[in-house]
């Protein structure tokens, strides 16, 4: 079992989504979970696996680990314990209404995903960022329409790799699959290229209250001057995008610290990546360094 909710964890994880791991770590007298029975529950709260002794208890753990994935966006982790019968008292003991009568001690962690960042484009810059993106332990995937600039060479770490047209690319992805990136970012060769992809994905996302967060939904960025993303805002709007998506769209990508070399706009956007996947602003005056 130990193994089946582990091994589920990672997978959602993977697919970039939040998750809620439950540990028995401790007990005393009747209760209905032995230690180290795991209980884990993913984004949205109704996927779920493993248990924690079923009954009143495993309702109470499942209750908090919904309010736990809808309230926090950071790492988190707490020691909860429960006495099983509705007449414990005690400032460190929750009392259920239960007459097993013992006592149960859950950990209960918040697990983030990851960045995981869809290099559209495998040129110079795509390059560098693979690389930054490996160091810093984050996943990362490729797509270039040239077969050479996605090869295991360039990109020996990548997650997928895909050489083929932006159309063929696109009409294998839906909102639901776009969501296991984090980021998706046009760093293409060919702005036409970068253009193609933009309003696919936009037009894949175009649903009512979408959310370009890097959670329910990939963050969108592009490459590229102020008024390359004129023309393609412009060319996005004559196709029915809503302006409040494409407000959500990052052009042009990366902190703004005076990034040249590939090597450096590599730099400025992992760390612009970081910064949104801690919830950090980065001008705050007040940041120190733990």
């Amino acid at each position: 079992m130990t193994a089946h909710v582990l091994a589920w964890v990672l997978s959602e994880l993977s697919l970039n989504r939040k998750v809620v791991l439950a540990t028995v770590l401790d007990t005393s007298g009747s209760v209905p979970g032995k230690t180290g029975a795991r209980l884990a529950m993913s984004s949205g709260g109704e996927a779920w696996t493993g248990t924690v002794g079923g009954a009143g208890l495993e309702h109470r753990v499942l209750q908090h680990c919904r309010s736990l994935l809808s309230e926090r966006s950071q790492p988190f982790a707490e020691v909860l314990t429960y006495g099983l019968n509705k007449g414990a008292k005690g400032y460190e003991v929750t009392p259920l209404d239960s007459l097993c009568g013992g006592r149960v001690s859950i950990a209960v962690e918040v697990m983030m995903p990851m960045p995981h960042v869809h290099i559209m484009g495998g040129g110079h810059c795509g390059e560098a960022l693979a690389k930054t993106l490996h160091d810093l332990g984050w996943a990362y995937s490729v797509h270039d329409t040239r077969d050479e600039f996605v090869s295991i060479e360039k990109f020996p770490h990548a997650v997928e790799r895909s050489s083929a047209s932006v159309s063929d690319l696109m009409d294998t992805e839906t909102a639901a699959s776009l969501a296991r990136f984090s980021d998706v970012l046009m760093l293409g060769h060919d702005w036409a290229e970068d253009q193609e992809r933009l309003l696919s994905i936009l037009h894949h996302l175009n649903v009512p209250g979408v959310s370009l967060d890097g959670a329910s939904s990939p963050r969108i960025g592009v490459i590229g001057s102020r008024s390359k993303w004129q023309a393609f805002e412009k060319e996005c709007i004559q196709q029915g995008l809503p302006q409040g998506l494409l407000d959500q769209v990052m052009c042009p990508i990366g902190l703004n610290i005076g990034a040249q070399s590939p090597e450096e706009i590599a730099v400025a956007v992992a760390a612009q990546i970081m910064a949104l996947h801690k919830d950090v602003n980065p001008s705050d005056p007040n940041w120190r360094q733990s």
